[in-house]
């Protein structure tokens, strides 16, 4: 029987800060221009969001630089001494003959309709004015890399065949998907909590339990109401097919089935799944976990680490004098303070841990495999860093810091008093002085 690690498990076992985010993604980006302020800006802003950075101040340099790196993005300041429009032309330069275009940003104080149109000539991916406003920034290079790549599709087979299983499991595995199987139907409960998978390919005919009886069954456990259903069966019946069908499942497919069909199945039903999902429990905003959702997360994971006999952190978060920022700058530079922390937060936890926006300018993360002391260290790592970034609005620059509060199972053992220990822990931090982590005290 085959049986992969659960998502959430550490992909090593150090617990700190995630230095990239998005694995496979070009993380490594050339910062491209004559103003040495400006450079030395940009490298300082752009590392707190994991990543690493190259400064060039001559384009000859950077000529040299990029011609042996096949994945990189660029920051192309457009103007530098030697030409006016030295940027781009450099960047049609490198572009001419490869196979895979240079994604690049151009920045420049010259913003007219023929420059823009020269940088798109170039292969730019976004166009951004003077002086460059780091939250927008930021955000083109989320698009750019966003798009690059997603977590591998998670799919539970569960059949009592041990050869069919294993051979179903090859098939999606080569596809690039992680596979957990079941042969006993009986074990299921406890492996969907620990995969928590995308899809459930389910047999009907098998010993003890068939399986409809188990889909109805999953169907009534509430973290499992949506997820997608598919019977995998010699059953070619069509009553049969639609009456199971009818108990909970959301297609069926007939064995023997061809390889690509069963990828296709799969993945249309798992890309469609997601998407309602993420609709469903992901703030429209930041792109984080809802404030439901993350509060079902941590039903989730402390049941899990209760399990598993593993410790588990909580914090909340909150940005400290929010309102004087609205106030001060409106409610769209507010909305860019919050994306900023929610994307720095995704960035610099580790991909097993779970962030959601509790609510307004209140966040909550859910720290797996770690304590409240090794939480609180990475945490304030990201408060560091977070209150040096720059924020821009009409021509001016402020910076904003937050609070937080963590607590862990060790001291709160279960969901409702550990989110308690950690807003009594925020609320000391805020009462303290703001701007700092602190630790729950027992109860």
């Amino acid at each position: 029987m085959r049986d992969h690690p659960a998502p959430h498990a550490k992909q090593n076992s150090a617990v700190g800060v995630q230095a990239g985010g998005l694995a496979g993604t070009p993380r490594h980006i050339f910062v491209v221009t004559s103003d040495h302020a400006l450079a030395d800006e940009l490298k300082a802003q752009l590392s707190y969001f994991g990543y690493e950075v190259s400064v060039c101040r001559k384009l000859a340099d950077f000529r040299l630089a990029i011609q042996p790196v096949h994945e990189a993005m660029v920051l192309m300041d457009i103007t530098f001494p030697e030409d006016d429009l030295g940027g781009i032309i450099i960047m049609k330069e490198i572009q001419h003959g490869r196979e895979t275009p240079v994604p690049v940003v151009f920045f420049s104080a010259n913003d007219t309709i023929q420059t823009r149109l020269e940088a798109a000539r170039a292969g730019s991916i976004a166009f951004l004015n003077k002086p460059v406003n780091i939250s927008k920034l930021i955000d083109k290079l989320d698009v750019m890399t966003s798009a690059r790549t997603h977590e591998p599709y998670r799919v539970m087979i569960v059949d009592d065949s041990v050869a069919l299983t294993n051979y179903h499991a090859a098939i999606l595995e080569q596809s690039g998907m992680k596979v957990k199987a079941v042969n006993n139907p009986l074990m299921v409960t406890g492996a969907l909590f620990e995969f928590n998978p995308d899809l459930i390919l389910i047999d009907i005919y098998m010993p003890e339990c068939n399986g409809m009886e188990l889909a109805k069954v999953i169907r009534q456990l509430d973290a499992f109401v949506s997820i997608p259903i598919v019977f995998l069966s010699t059953e070619n019946n069509l009553d049969t097919q639609l009456f199971a069908m009818g108990l909970g499942g959301d297609d069926f497919l007939t064995k023997p089935i061809q390889p690509e069909h069963l990828i296709s199945s799969v993945t249309s039903r798992i890309r469609r799944s997601l998407m309602l999902r993420s609709f469903m429990v992901r703030d429209s905003l930041t792109g984080l976990l809802n404030h439901t959702a993350i509060k079902d997360q941590l039903d989730s994971e402390v049941a899990r680490a209760k399990r598993q006999k593993q410790p588990l952190s909580f914090a909340m978060v909150d940005i400290d004098n929010f309102k004087q920022v609205n106030d001060t700058y409106g409610h769209p530079v507010g909305d860019l303070v919050i994306k900023s922390l929610s994307r720095l937060l995704k960035q610099r936890l580790r991909t097993s841990d779970l962030v959601g926006r509790y609510g307004g300018e209140e966040f909550a993360a859910i720290l797996v495999d770690a304590d409240a002391v090794t939480a609180s260290k990475v945490l304030d790592t990201i408060r560091h860093d977070f209150s040096r970034l720059r924020h821009s609005a009409e021509g001016k620059e402020f910076s904003v810091s937050f609070s937080c509060g963590v607590a862990d199972i060790a001291q709160f053992p279960d969901a409702a008093r550990l989110s308690d220990g950690a807003d009594k822990a925020l609320y000391k931090a805020k009462h303290a002085g703001r701007n700092r982590v602190t630790l729950a005290n027992g109860p």
